[in-house]
């Protein structure tokens, strides 16, 4: 019997905390509840969660408040981070040994991936994004994205077989002094295109110019200054969401708009 394949990957440092992914999460189960409501017994896959399992438990209760079918598999390439994970398995959640080559019996309709591409380098982020499409079922998605240790601010690619489609900024409105303060939590294709000349890094100064705008909106709260700085911002930028996304501190932007030049 031929051995089993190394996983596809290298080993991430592991930090996780409970309640990091719930920006993503709330999201997710958002734009894309409708195609696993759709689905027969849909799974999704939290890739590379981390030393603790949390952010797998937390997205197999998120999205079954959108589609109560779905089953979460954690995937992780430390055979010991499974191991401790073990425990925490029941009905509709497993953990498995593995990396980018998703090792599932049958596509996923949901590939999660947060956290897990900043120790790569910006060349290699490609072919890992074409890797996982490749993995998913007719109709399925991957996000890909960094936030901050407590998931205050958090940035995310969203992409199907296609390739990426959008972008979503997302933060914690009270924590927020300027929106290119999101800056530090671009996803690896973007955190180092955020300079002159290039499209993200304009995006971020308009955002800033329009959030300076709507100071006079700050004496209603965060969130109407947030709401009247993108309404402003939705004028020279393909925004592809609205007032219900932006009232929880986000805005989704059309992929092409951001992408890297070059």
């Amino acid at each position: 019997m031929a051995p089993p394949k190394r996983p596809v990957g290298t080993v991430t440092r592991g930090t996780t905390n409970p309640n990091r992914l719930r920006r993503m999460d709330r999201w997710i189960a958002e734009v894309h509840g409708p195609a696993l409501r759709r689905a027969e017994a849909p799974v999704a896959v939290d890739l590379g969660y981390g030393a603790a399992p949390w952010t797998a438990v937390e997205l197999l209760g998120r999205l079954r408040t959108a589609a109560p079918a779905v089953s979460v598999v954690g995937i992780e390439i430390d055979p010991a981070r499974v191991a401790a994970a073990k425990p925490y398995e029941r009905d509709g959640l497993t953990f498995l040994h593995g990396g980018f080559e998703v090792p599932l019996p049958r596509p996923p309709l949901l590939i999660r991936a947060a956290n897990v591409l900043r120790q790569y380098e910006e060349g290699e982020v490609a072919a890992v994004w074409a890797r996982l499409c490749r993995r998913l079922a007719e109709g399925g998605l991957l996000v890909e994205g960094t936030c901050d240790e407590i998931g205050r601010r958090h940035v995310w690619v969203a992409l199907d077989a296609s390739g990426p489609r959008t972008v979503t900024f997302a933060t914690r409105l009270g924590s927020l002094d300027r929106p290119s303060d999101l800056a530090e939590r671009l996803p690896k294709a973007l955190i180092h295109r955020n300079v002159p000349g290039e499209p993200v890094h304009a995006f971020l100064r308009d955002f800033d110019r329009a959030w300076a705008a709507a100071a006079p909106y700050a004496s209603l709260g965060a969130r109407q200054r947030w709401i009247r700085a993108v309404r402003d911002l939705a004028a020279d930028w393909p925004l592809r969401d609205g007032p219900r996304r932006w009232r929880q501190g986000e805005v989704t932007v059309e992929w092409g708009a951001l992408a890297p030049r070059g």
